[in-house]
């Protein structure tokens, strides 16, 4: 850590853990805090761009603290620091487009929690980088809490090693209900004309099929996206080997819009999805706000979520290739 000690001093957090050795998040801070702005913070950005990257998969997130970023024009600043490309969010979360790179947070309601995932998980071309921003902490709630995906993997392999063989053998099928238009009460109302960017069906019909899904139209004017086969975990170059539990069994199994299954239709075990549940929460890291904060995810190796909270609470984020 030497190497950073003339741009950045390394802090703590809140909920901070070591996880085999590595801290999560890497706490990043002005040196001085006559330092601590937007300007000194890009200059050293654009030097350590190579290093930053290289910590970021070493730790799995980074937390860059007390340098005063005030929007999300100098949020979409440091976003183009790294000169990573940008990509389109696409899924049920309602969001809206706030500035160039740069879009809300799951827009959906306060008081639900919103459940660990690794962002577009179900599609072919994900994010590697998940980048947060706190505009306004909430009073009270509303941590954005993240696990590292391989350990949920290890465990789930000590405790049902032939439920995970099998899941892997067979690959996963979910599926996804969307209505036609937002629905801002429920934080997976977002519709497929706003989430594939067309109110033309038979256009709606080749960008689903360009995703790599199948789909049915329902009565009701929504439709019915149907994926798979997925895989169970995956592994990443440059992250040790590690099996990432790359799916979101937990997260659609059983749901009003949703389902999770093996791909050839054998359902998965409730007492299995239940205790992936428990593992996902005992090894999670409850991140709390503070006003200014900018968050890395290396999304490639850590789910993430939302806690409830009171409002107001205004997180950005941009997702980067």
């Amino acid at each position: 850590m030497e190497f950073t000690r003339k741009d950045f001093k390394v802090g703590t957090c809140e909920g901070q853990k070591i996880v085999h050795g590595e801290t999560m998040p890497l706490v990043l801070q002005p040196n001085e805090p006559e330092l601590g702005n937007i300007d000194n913070l890009l200059m050293i950005l654009e030097k350590k761009r190579e290093w930053f990257e290289q910590m970021l998969i070493k730790n799995s997130a980074i937390l860059l603290r007390g340098f005063n970023v005030k929007n999300a024009e100098e949020f979409n600043d440091i976003v183009e620091a790294f000169g990573w490309d940008d990509i389109r969010y696409v899924g049920p979360a309602p969001r809206t487009h706030i500035y160039k790179r740069i879009w809300t947070a799951n827009e959906g309601p306060l008081s639900e929690f919103i459940y660990y995932h690794h962002e577009m998980v179900l599609f072919k071309d994900h994010p590697k980088k998940v980048i947060l921003f706190c505009e306004v902490p909430p009073p009270e709630g509303g941590q954005t809490p993240f696990v590292p995906s391989f350990r949920v993997t290890e465990r789930m392999l000590e405790e049902f090693p032939d439920a995970v063989e099998e899941m892997e053998k067979k690959g996963l099928r979910y599926t996804f209900t969307a209505l036609s238009n937002n629905d801002t009460s429920s934080m997976r109302g977002r519709g497929w004309e706003d989430a594939f960017g067309t109110s033309d069906k038979a256009e709606a019909e080749l960008r689903i099929k360009a995703l790599g899904m199948d789909l049915e139209w329902l009565p009701n004017g929504g439709v019915k996206t149907i994926l798979g086969p997925r895989s169970l975990t995956k592994v990443f170059d440059e992250r040790d080997g590690r099996r990432m539990w790359f799916n979101t069994v937990v997260g659609m199994h059983g749901k009003e819009y949703s389902s999770a299954a093996m791909a050839d239709g054998t359902e998965i075990p409730n007492n299995v999805v239940k205790r992936c549940e428990q593992i996902i929460e005992e090894e999670s890291i409850q991140f709390k706000w503070e006003k200014g904060d900018v968050l890395f995810f290396d999304n490639l190796a850590l789910l993430h979520g939302r806690r409830p909270s009171l409002p107001p609470r205004k997180v950005l984020v941009a997702t980067c290739k």
